[in-house]
């Protein structure tokens, strides 16, 4: 066992669509995506780490998802832009491995992290007057480490168990290691699939449930109270509904990739999986740049200076 251990097995990525053709237009498509991902996510944080108006919970939280894009967009462009200018699209079974871990412990902190902004929002809305004793400095750092530490803590046990499983398949359909490692496995482990329902149970349907339930309750007290009230929920919630819908979407996706992978045309697949990775780390900096009133002055205040350059 520890020298099949000890063995370097390549897995060939064969979700890519016509990459000797167009590799050029991918690569250039996807360097700029990603340079678009960088820039924009670094600016949130940029924004809210310098302006003191911004030191509060709600835009911390806001600046983790930033982060958190920024990390997993990292964990997937360099090996697409690497692979499009390759004859062949292979990776190590242990750098999949970890691909693996990093997409779903960051996906998992992302649930968490809208989760953290949810209770945020209802203490704000709900209790006004318990915000500040509620929300404090501690309590945003203990959210922010169980956010990231406890998607990551669940993960490491699931790719270890992977780690130690034998293969007898080295292909995967797709562009990127997901749960379709699982299918390189001999054998389909129960083990793993009731450890992966745990981890998505934990990581990802109580986080949904707790969001939904929160934010009903926010509906209600909003609906009951003044004009006012009702703006500020508005102009506070929808951005982070929006985002928790769009990313929700997101990962329905890669579970019907993944399940349904033999019955989807190759492009199809293809088009699934880029919208994993194109659409929602572009997609916060869009929402929050321009419906978080706040985050938007700075912005605009930003770049009029560098105009005035």
């Amino acid at each position: 066992m520890d020298e099949e251990l000890n063995v370097t097995y390549m897995i060939t990525l064969a979700g890519h669509v016509e990459v000797h053709r167009y590799r050029y237009l991918y690569f250039m498509i996807i360097c700029i995506v990603y340079m678009l991902i960088i820039c924009s996510n670094s600016t949130i944080v940029y924004l809210i780490w310098t302006h003191q108006n911004l030191h509060e919970p709600m835009y911390i939280f806001i600046a983790a998802l930033s982060l958190n894009s920024v990390l997993f967009s990292t964990n997937i462009y360099p090996k697409l832009l690497v692979d499009f200018l390759s004859e062949k699209q292979i990776i190590s079974y242990q750098a999949c491995l970890v691909q693996y871990f990093m997409f779903y412990a960051l996906g998992g902190s992302e649930f968490l992290l809208l989760s953290a902004m949810a209770y945020d929002r209802y203490v704000s809305i709900c209790k006004p007057l318990q915000y500040p004793t509620i929300m404090t400095k501690t309590t945003i750092k203990i959210f922010l480490a169980l956010a990231w530490l406890v998607p990551a803590c669940q993960l490491v046990a699931s790719a270890t168990m992977s780690a130690n499983q034998k293969l007898c398949g080295f292909n995967l359909r797709v562009i990127f290691c997901n749960n379709s490692i699982y299918k390189l496995h001999c054998e389909t482990s129960r083990t793993i699939s009731v450890y992966g329902v745990f981890i998505l149970l934990n990581v990802a349907l109580f986080p949904m449930l707790f969001i939904i339930f929160t934010y009903a309750k926010i509906f209600i007290t909003t609906y009951r109270s003044c004009k006012e009230v009702r703006k500020k929920a508005a102009e506070t919630c929808l951005p982070h509904l929006l985002v928790l819908i769009n990313f929700s979407l997101l990962c329905t996706y890669d579970v019907i990739i993944v399940r349904l992978e033999s019955d989807i045309p190759k492009i199809a697949r293809l088009i699934m999986t880029l919208q994993i990775v194109l659409y929602h780390p572009l997609f916060n900096p869009i929402i929050y740049g321009i419906k978080m009133k706040e985050i938007s002055k700075h912005l605009k205040h930003l770049l009029r200076q560098d105009k005035m350059k």
